[in-house]
């Protein structure tokens, strides 16, 4: 008698065009800040379709994709875009950045735009701020997004919601903008930080 030889798991074919999709949806997942489970549920698929999806392993039908573009709040051509063509790129030479008169602005407070990028659903807005001669403390900072800021020069205190730190040359801070901060005390100057904030695109 001879022994029936064991089947060997047929390999994975993954199609291009698959591995691409799933890629961009994967990409505008971790962008958006959603898990798989989220994603999944919002769009009507299950925890495993997405997976198989974002490891290119199925060709999503356009229904499918159509779901996940709502779930993901961006137009279902996103999901076809080629990430290696993309021109995006912004050189800001020293001294070079845009002055920007924002709306709101507090008196004395300089904004130098260092750079716009105009594809991808995460708005970013980078600023080198310097406080002029007559600049006076402001704490009613309030806006939607992430900010980061990294102080140059000068030596404040700066507020968030109900906490106070002294901070420096050198010295970060990283927090959720809509609760108010801002500069409660200046205590030398002249006072320059980067701020940068980050926003999901509507």
């Amino acid at each position: 008698m001879t022994r029936a030889r064991a089947r060997q798991p047929a390999p994975v074919v993954r199609s291009l065009s698959a591995a691409r999709i799933g890629v961009q949806v994967r990409a505008l997942r971790m962008a958006a800040g959603v898990s798989g489970g989220t994603l999944a549920q919002a769009s009507g698929i299950s925890p495993s379709m997405l997976s198989r999806i974002e490891r290119g392993l199925v060709s999503p039908s356009v229904e499918t994709l159509e779901r996940l573009a709502q779930g993901l709040h961006v137009p279902t051509s996103r999901f076809f875009s080629d990430q290696a063509r993309r021109t995006d790129f912004c050189h800001v030479r020293a001294g070079r950045g845009v002055l920007v008169d924002r709306i709101g602005a507090v008196a004395d407070y300089r904004y130098e735009l260092l750079g716009h990028l105009l594809s991808g659903n995460l708005f970013v807005e980078p600023y080198l701020v310097t406080l002029l001669p007559g600049a006076d403390p402001y704490v009613t900072f309030q806006h939607p997004g992430l900010k980061f800021l990294y102080f140059l020069s000068g030596e404040v205190s700066y507020r968030y919601a109900g906490k106070t730190v002294e901070v420096g040359a050198g010295d970060s801070l990283l927090f959720d903008a809509t609760a108010l901060h801002g500069i409660d005390t200046i205590h030398s100057g002249p006072v320059s930080y980067l701020s940068v904030v980050f926003t999901l695109r509507e």
